[in-house]
C-alpha cells in the first residue's frame, strides 16, 4: 500500500514539473515549422494544412492530421474539432478542452506543430524573374522575398506594393533605392501577402542622335527632354535640334508638339517633362548634312593633294 502511494506521488510530481517546462517550450519557435507563437502576426491554420498533434503520454491520440475543407481535424477517439483561423497554440488549448470535456484525459497536455502550409505562402509578382508563391517561414524582409523570386527584371521600377490579405483595400507602397548598398525600408511582411514589383516606364529617343533607343523612367522620377537627349548621347552635328518633336499617346489618339531643343538649352523655353511611352524625335537637317558632306569632301581633296605633293 505504501509503495502504491509512493508511485502516485512520484507520477504527480513528474507531471507537475514537466507541464510548466513543456508550456514554456511551446512559446518558442518550432525548428520544424518556423512558427513563433505569440508573435504579432502568427501563422493561422487554414484548410489543407498538415498538423502534427502530440498528446503527452498518449501516443494513441497523437499523429499527423490534415485540416479538411471545413477547417476541421479528426482526433482519434475524440472526434472532429474546428481549428481553422487559430494559431498552433490556440488549437492546442482547444483540443485540451475537448479531451477534458469528453472525459478522455483529466489533465491533457497538447502541442501542435504546423508541418505543411497550403495557403500561408507569400505571392511575389510583377517585374521579377520568377513570379510565384513562396514559403513565408522565418523572418524575411521584402528584399529577401524578391531575391527568392530571382530578383527584379531589367524593366522593373522602384515602386513595390505590399497587399495584406487582411486589408486588401489599403496596400502599402514603398520605393527601393537602386543603389546596391541601400537598405530597404522596414515592411511588415505577413503570411498570405502579395508583393508586386512595378514596371518602369520607357521613353524613346530616335532620329539624328548618337544612340537611338528606349530609356527607363520611374514613376517617381522626373525626366525631361534635354535629360533624355543626354541619355541618347546627344544630338549629332547634322541634327535639326529646333525642329524636334515630342509624340505622346493619349487614351484616344497620338498627339505631337514641337520641342525646340536649342532654345531650351539656351534657357529661352521650359524643358518639358516626359511621360511613359513618349517618343522624342530629332530630325536631321538637310542643310547641315549637305554642309557636312561638302566639308568632308574638301578635307578628302586637301588630304589627297598633300599626299600627292609629298610624292
Amino acid at each position: 500500500m505504501r509503495l502504491y502511494g509512493l508511485r502516485i506521488f512520484l507520477a504527480t510530481t513528474a507531471v507537475a514539473v514537466i507541464l510548466p517546462l513543456a508550456a514554456s517550450a511551446q512559446s518558442t519557435p518550432s525548428p520544424e515549422s518556423g512558427v513563433v507563437l505569440g508573435a504579432a502576426h502568427a501563422l493561422r491554420i487554414s484548410p489543407g494544412d498538415l498538423l502534427e498533434l502530440s498528446v503527452f503520454d498518449a501516443p494513441e491520440l497523437s499523429g499527423k492530421l490534415r485540416v479538411n475543407d471545413k477547417g476541421e481535424i479528426a482526433i482519434p477517439i475524440a472526434g472532429t474539432i474546428r481549428v481553422a483561423g487559430m494559431t498552433a497554440e490556440e488549437a492546442a488549448v482547444a483540443i485540451e478542452e475537448k479531451l477534458r470535456k469528453a472525459d478522455i484525459l483529466k489533465f491533457p497536455h497538447v502541442s501542435i506543430f504546423m508541418t505543411e502550409y497550403a495557403t500561408q505562402g507569400i505571392t511575389v509578382t510583377g517585374e521579377v524573374r520568377n513570379p510565384g508563391i513562396y514559403p513565408s517561414l522565418g523572418n524575411h524582409g521584402i528584399v529577401d522575398m524578391i531575391s527568392v523570386a530571382g530578383g527584379v527584371s531589367t524593366s522593373a521600377g522602384k515602386a513595390v506594393t505590399i497587399t495584406h490579405r487582411s486589408d486588401q483595400e489599403h496596400p502599402e507602397v514603398i520605393y527601393l533605392d537602386s543603389h546596391p548598398g541601400s537598405v530597404a525600408p522596414k515592411v511588415d511582411i505577413r503570411p498570405g501577402d502579395t508583393i508586386t514589383v512595378s514596371r518602369s516606364g520607357v521613353v524613346y529617343v530616335v532620329g539624328d542622335v548618337s544612340k537611338s533607343g528606349g530609356y527607363l523612367i520611374d514613376a517617381n522620377e522626373r525626366l525631361t527632354a534635354v535629360q533624355a537627349l543626354a541619355l541618347a548621347g546627344g544630338a549629332n552635328r547634322t541634327a535639326a535640334e529646333n525642329k524636334a518633336r515630342l509624340i505622346r499617346k493619349t487614351p484616344t489618339s497620338r498627339v505631337d508638339f514641337a520641342v525646340p531643343l536649342r532654345r531650351i538649352l539656351d534657357g529661352k523655353m521650359i524643358d518639358p517633362q516626359l511621360q511613359d511611352g513618349d517618343i522624342l524625335f530629332i530630325p536631321g537637317s538637310k542643310a547641315k548634312t549637305a554642309a557636312t558632306r561638302t566639308m568632308e569632301a574638301a578635307i578628302a581633296l586637301t588630304t589627297g593633294a598633300i599626299i600627292a605633293g609629298r610624292l
